[in-house]
């Protein structure tokens, strides 16, 4: 096999064009045998080296082989016989224009050694998958109409063995522990924060060097794919988070790679971002573009991932992000626009969905861009969902103001309804409303510790009953009392306790119903799906509304109370008569609530009300939620 065979003129065509989908296939170090000799073939984008060298524990970390330009395309290549799986290496780079010698890793090595330390690892993608079932079905699992609840994780915080010293789970302990917790709360997906090889165990992965990599930390790419194929075997999908859209600026990382701004702009006005204090990838060079295009469909393809979620979506598409006047560059058109990089989104999209048409492409978005959730061929950055960060940050505004004060902020929960169908909106708690001095989520709750407990029993059946998927960041689902530390444990030991224990509770019976009532899932991204009954009580901080599925008759009452009164004789217009079970009630001595309620059912007489032909007569709870269903 010759170095243009495994990267041949099609594969450079495809490269240079920006529309190369598997180029870890053809670029990186892949162990194999040529002319009966068994070796490693290593092949690295330079295109502004004067030399390129492999150097590793073989050579003593000096000069290496050397590897060879093939033809114009800046890729240099070549057969290094005698190295194979495991051995240490990285690319020394002579930069054209002189200097010492760069020492990189590589930007498509499969494996790197654990940080501190920054070389790659040889190594290979074998692995005999048992997910068949799964993958056949996964199409249903992850449609717009199915139920999808999303249990948010930090593989290296989730739990961790004090008996090693705090260390955290390896991948296969991860199986052992987190599936069968993640099966009993009833979550359809879960949902690592990025897995991909950091330097910095700080940055939570959001810092990536190896965008072809799971991290060492926890064990090897063999075992993070076991990790997933018992998920899938679980039934649970997987979703990762994968981060276009800045990396950071270590020596040994993607930073001035062969001497030059080859991933990132040169310009600081475009290439450096102030708030990440991390390069830019420079998202106009057609090689960036199947770098990352390629990156995304490799996490689908080889380790069977269900969706990516893309971060900082909202900082790439806009070119004065976190800058000030004279700070950035207009566009062609003199727009703020990142028109380069809505491209690529676009490209990244429409590729994933090409070959793995049954995942979903979840953006981080937090602004007002229309059409991110929308195809590409009518205008839209082609998502299958995007976060619902307005959603967020009014509830949790709302949910934070003394309960005598809530009657004044309505809007702050009725305002969704003027924008809930532009998108395919999911509904995130995530991670990043539980750090940096927030306070947890029952933390950020008014009033004694009941109330605490209440409101958040409240916030959950809020989230769990008005349209768009679901995200809980773990340790919401036991009311943590203390913020996320990504160096600890979760606060398992709360879960003995009996307002944590019936807080889990509470959380596995919404994933329940939201998986078992198809007028909770069927509909969330339709306007027939949702109907206000009363939205304008903002005297009793009261909201009212139906949830519809696909059956005329397949309707639920849901009816939320955001104060501490208990409310007797509390009328609501229904669309019809009779028996309406009470399916949920938040407030039930099971979850830890007070006990008030409806004795399991209501009765819908014939008296008009809400502009409905019947009306049923409720006792509503304390800072609680009731769902109801028609018992015929």
């Amino acid at each position: 096999m010759t170095d243009l065979e495994i990267f041949g003129p099609q594969d450079l065509h495809l490269f240079n064009e920006g529309t190369h989908r598997h180029l870890w296939e053809k670029l990186g170090a892949h162990p194999m045998q040529q002319n009966g000799q068994h070796g490693t073939h290593f092949a690295v984008w330079a295109p502004n080296a004067e030399r390129v060298e492999v150097t590793g524990d073989f050579s003593c970390w000096g000069e290496g082989p050397t590897l060879q330009p093939v033809s114009s395309s800046g890729v240099w290549a070549g057969f290094v016989p005698g190295l194979g799986k495991g051995t240490l290496y990285k690319y020394r780079i002579t930069p054209r224009h002189g200097g010492r010698p760069l020492e990189k890793a590589d930007p498509f090595g499969f494996m790197h050694e654990t940080p501190p330390r920054t070389a790659s690892v040889v190594w290979d993608l074998n692995y005999e998958w048992h997910d068949a079932e799964w993958m056949r079905t996964r199409g249903g699992r992850n449609a717009l109409e199915a139920p999808i609840s999303v249990y948010e994780v930090h593989l290296g915080s989730w739990m961790r063995n004090d008996e090693r010293g705090n260390e955290s789970l390896s991948y296969s302990e991860l199986a052992q522990h987190l599936i069968p917790y993640v099966q009993r709360m009833g979550f359809t997906h879960v949902e690592f924060m990025p897995v991909m090889e950091h330097p910095f165990f700080g940055s939570w992965g959001y810092q990536v060097t190896g965008y072809f990599a799971p991290t060492s930390r926890h064990g090897t790419p063999q075992e993070f794919m076991m990790l997933v194929d018992a998920l899938h075997q679980a039934g649970i999908g997987v979703i990762l988070d994968w981060v276009p859209s800045h990396f950071p600026n270590d020596a040994h990382g993607l930073a001035e790679f062969d001497g030059t701004h080859l991933f990132e702009h040169a310009d600081p006005r475009q290439g450096f971002h102030p708030d990440w204090r991390s390069a830019i990838f420079n998202y106009g060079r057609n090689e960036v573009k199947s770098f990352l295009t390629s990156s995304a469909i490799f996490w689908l393809k080889v380790f069977h991932a269900d969706g990516l979620r893309v971060d900082g979506v909202a900082s790439m598409l806009y070119l004065d992000y976190s800058r000030s006047e004279g700070e950035w560059i207009p566009n062609r058109y003199g727009g703020r626009e990142n028109i380069e990089a809505i491209d690529l989104l676009r490209q990244v999209n429409t590729a994933c969905y090409a070959e793995c048409p049954d995942i979903q492409m979840i953006a981080e978005e937090s602004t007002a861009w229309g059409g991110v959730s929308h195809p590409t061929d009518v205008g839209g950055l082609g998502f299958g969902m995007k976060w619902d960060m307005g959603w967020m940050h009014d509830t949790l505004q709302y949910f934070a103001r003394d309960p005598i004060y809530r009657r004044h902020h309505h809007n702050e929960l009725t305002f969704r309804a003027v924008y809930a169908l532009n998108e395919n909106f999911m509904l995130p708690l995530s991670h990043d409303e539980v750090v940096h001095g927030k306070g947890s989520l029952v933390d950020k709750m008014p009033g004694d510790d009941w109330q605490r407990f209440a409101n958040l029993r409240l916030l959950y059946s809020y989230m769990w009953t008005v349209p768009g998927k679901k995200l809980l960041f773990m340790g919401g689902e036991f009311a943590q009392w203390s913020e996320w530390k990504h160096d600890q444990s979760l606060q398992w030991h709360l879960t003995e306790y009996d307002r944590h224990y019936k807080m889990q509770a509470l959380v596995t019976q919404l994933n329940a119903l939201y998986c078992e009532q198809t007028a909770l899932h069927s509909r969330e991204f339709e306007s027939d799906g949702f109907e206000w009954v009363q939205l304008n009580s903002s005297n009793d901080s009261v909201l009212c509304y139906l949830r519809r599925g696909m059956a005329a008759d397949d309707w639920l009452l849901v009816v939320l109370n955001f104060t501490p009164v208990v409310r007797d004789d509390y009328q609501v217009g229904v669309p019809s008569g009779g028996k309406w079970r009470e399916l949920f009630n938040s407030d039930a001595d099971d979850y830890g609530g007070s006990g008030v309620g409806n004795a399991g059912a209501a009765f819908a007489t014939s008296e008009p009300y809400d502009g409905r032909p019947y009306s049923v007569r409720l006792m509503l709870p304390p800072l609680a939620g009731l769902i109801f269903k028609p018992a015929g």
